[in-house]
């Protein structure tokens, strides 16, 4: 029996952070029935369908945007949802918003709710930055990134909350005006955008 079939299932689970997916498990020899019996126990608990964390460890900081990206991690945080974990917006989003490149299949999940954009791969793969929440990598596009795709979906999310964004960044971030045109490019919105920002620099 190899060492890692030997091990107690909490150590395996700690050497890998704490929080493992039940494929995950599996492989590491940690069978349904031992998953099933921690959870049983109190040992570990369910953060989403077939992902599991020990509960000794401090509760998440960030539940919802670690559950999003846990199960998929192609989805990219974005829109108001970025917006608000930048801290430059007012809006509390009531779900999370993800892009995905436009073919991909449509993450659904039971919770949190979650709100998927379609990005051509131009747009998706742009601007994206891996922050670690809760020792798991969440990708959430930058702010100069949220700001032109803001501009790109402003008639879904509305024009005051575009505008309030430019606002709060500028005041706490200053502009970096060469990345936010860079963007507006590649979202296809530098026309819409300028006067904007021309009238805010």
């Amino acid at each position: 029996m190899s060492k890692i079939k030997r091990e107690r299932p909490e150590e395996v689970f700690r050497r890998y952070g704490g929080q493992l997916r039940m494929s995950e498990a599996i492989a590491h020899g940690i069978t349904r029935y031992i998953l099933y019996a921690l959870k049983d126990r109190g040992v570990i608990e369910p953060v989403s369908r077939g992902i599991y964390r020990l509960r000794e460890l401090p509760p998440l900081d960030n539940p919802d945007l670690v559950t999003v990206s846990l199960r998929f991690p192609s989805a990219v945080v974005c829109l108001i949802s970025a917006l608000a974990y930048h801290g430059i917006t007012t809006q509390i989003p009531h779900e999370i918003s993800v892009a995905v490149p436009r073919n991909s299949r449509v993450p659904s999940l039971d919770y949190p709710p979650i709100r998927v954009h379609r990005f051509s791969q131009e747009a998706y793969k742009f601007g994206i930055e891996t922050h670690l929440l809760d020792g798991v990598p969440v990708k959430i596009y930058s702010r100069e990134k949220t700001l032109a795709d803001c501009f790109k979906f402003r008639n879904k999310i509305g024009m005051d909350v575009v505008l309030e964004a430019v606002k709060l960044h500028k005041t706490q971030n200053g502009f970096n005006l060469g990345e936010l045109l860079k963007y507006a490019r590649i979202c296809r919105v530098e026309k819409v955008m300028q006067p904007y920002l021309e009238a805010l620099v």
